[in-house]
């Protein structure tokens, strides 16, 4: 028998007397279709990667399918035969990271299931798609993750995040509110980073309440056009569901905010309008200094009835809008640089009970502004209120 010969060569052959081959076409089952498909999805990975593919939970979601998929064919003899002649990078022979090292805990259908397909009681190549009603919620609630192709356009940003919060650029703060999901914010969620690239145009849902459409990116690689709202659910039932902060740009103060500014809120001196004779004596140095994440008016309103402002009506004489720091921290430290000049005074309650509030300080308003710049230069800490001098000193 010849092989390998043209239509020609066969006919000249034939002529001569030479037995010619008949030529045999191959009829394969989809299933068997279906097997040599996802090889060979396998070995373009494999190219493109210069490796096969291997398991992990920091691997992409398709790499540790491909995985799963490739120790499958070489335990099964059926899948394992119908491939070899194909396997021209030796991938048959090999051993993923799971017969090396460590199994991956997702097997073959959990693995499957995360990338919305499910695997029949057949081996792993035979998938369909499951859409039972509930399943179709379920899609419509998470938008099924699919890889990202342009992931190269994001991977950047992730890294550059995570080195700001190595160097406490950014911090990560538990989710508050669904106003927080706004485009090119990030959050951390099922263990993940993930990144707001695009948010569609807000919509009402049947219950009156407002959605959008996003696109989201995570850091392994896929991405999800999920519902806003579906992100909010997720990141609040995840206990370990966090915002990254914008990182710390600009100053603490000022009178214009910078792009990335995380506002915090605002420190405040009031002057009381009380006629207690130590206030009414001392009108023009006795000053309390608070910090809030309100409107000061709002905070004030009604001063006349609590014990914290005197039990009377007050004015305020100087605010300072604050960003990227913790609100109660600074507080505590501003009560501390002037705690030599604290109040001590004793008020009644609209209850007849004596109350002595601690926010107030004999301390002249040019001094608090000195504190202020301090605070904006970070030299604040080493200074302490020197009540003889009437000024701030340094310390130890």
């Amino acid at each position: 028998m010849v092989k390998g010969f043209t239509s020609e060569d066969d006919k000249l052959l034939a002529e001569l007397g030479v037995e010619v081959e008949a030529k045999k076409t191959v009829s394969r089952t989809p299933r068997e279709e279906r097997i040599i498909a996802g090889f060979e999805e396998i070995q373009r990975f494999t190219k493109e990667h210069g490796r096969p593919p291997q398991h992990g939970e920091d691997r992409d979601i398709f790499e540790r399918l491909y995985a799963v998929r490739l120790d499958r064919m070489r335990e099964v003899p059926e899948c394992r035969n119908l491939v070899e002649p194909v396997d021209d990078q030796g991938l048959l022979g090999g051993a993923t990271a799971e017969t090396e090292n460590e199994a991956d805990d997702l097997d073959d259908a959990a693995l499957l299931a995360e990338l919305g397909v499910e695997v029949d009681a057949a081996p792993i190549t035979e998938l369909r798609h499951v859409r039972s009603s509930a399943e179709k919620k379920a899609a419509e609630d998470i938008a099924g993750r699919e890889r990202c192709e342009d992931f190269e356009t994001f991977k950047p940003l992730f890294e550059q995040v995570q080195k700001e919060l190595n160097t406490g650029l950014r911090e990560t703060r538990p989710f508050e509110m669904k106003a927080e999901i706004e485009k090119g914010r990030f959050f951390i969620v099922g263990g993940q980073k993930a990144f707001v690239a695009d948010k569609g145009e807000i919509t009402i849902t049947e219950h009156g309440r407002t959605d959008a459409r996003l696109r989201v990116i995570f850091d392994n690689g896929t991405e999800s056009n999920m519902l806003m709202r579906s992100l909010q659910r997720a990141l609040n039932k995840d206990e370990a569901g966090r915002r990254i902060t914008e990182p710390t740009a600009g100053p603490l103060f000022s009178d214009q905010t910078i792009d990335g500014d995380e506002a915090s809120g605002t420190i405040y001196v009031l002057r009381s309008k009380s006629d207690h004779p130590l206030v009414a004596g001392n009108r023009d140095l006795v000053h309390k200094i608070g910090v809030t994440n309100m409107s000061v008016e709002k905070r004030i309103a009604g001063a006349h009835l609590q014990p914290t402002f005197l039990m009377a009506n007050v004015e305020i004489v100087a605010s300072y809008e604050l960003y990227n720091i913790n609100r109660t921290k600074l507080e505590n430290l501003i009560h501390r640089i002037f705690e030599p000049a604290r109040l001590e005074i004793e008020i009644m309650d609209r209850f007849g009970r004596p109350v002595m509030p601690r926010e107030w300080f004999l301390v002249p308003l040019f001094v608090i502004d000195d504190a202020v710049d301090k605070l904006k230069d970070g030299t604040i800490s080493g200074y302490r209120y020197d009540p003889d001098s009437a000024a701030l000193q340094r310390h130890g």
